[in-house]
């Protein structure tokens, strides 16, 4: 294998394992709190369930969320949920 061909399965794997790393702390169905972004679009914080995990944003994991008082689900990073 020459090394230009080995750098770049080298460097597959390497995006496969930092990718690994990141596992979604919630999962598909739990209730969890969301706290709106004061930077991003305005959002009703409270609480919503999980419908889908999405995949990660850089080093945020995202999820697919709705509430049981609006129409339309939201996206949200990990870091903008907890556990209720």
């Amino acid at each position: 294998m020459s090394a230009v061909a080995s750098g770049t399965v080298k460097r597959r794997r390497q995006s496969c394992v930092m990718e690994r790393a990141l596992k979604h702390k919630f999962t598909v169905g739990e209730t969890v709190y969301f706290t709106a972004s004061n930077v991003a679009r305005p959002a009703a914080s409270g609480t919503y369930e999980v419908i889908r995990l999405l995949p990660t944003d850089g080093d945020d994991c995202q999820y697919r969320i709705k509430s049981s008082t609006e129409a339309f689900e939201r996206v949200a990073k990990e870091s903008q949920l907890a556990m209720t």
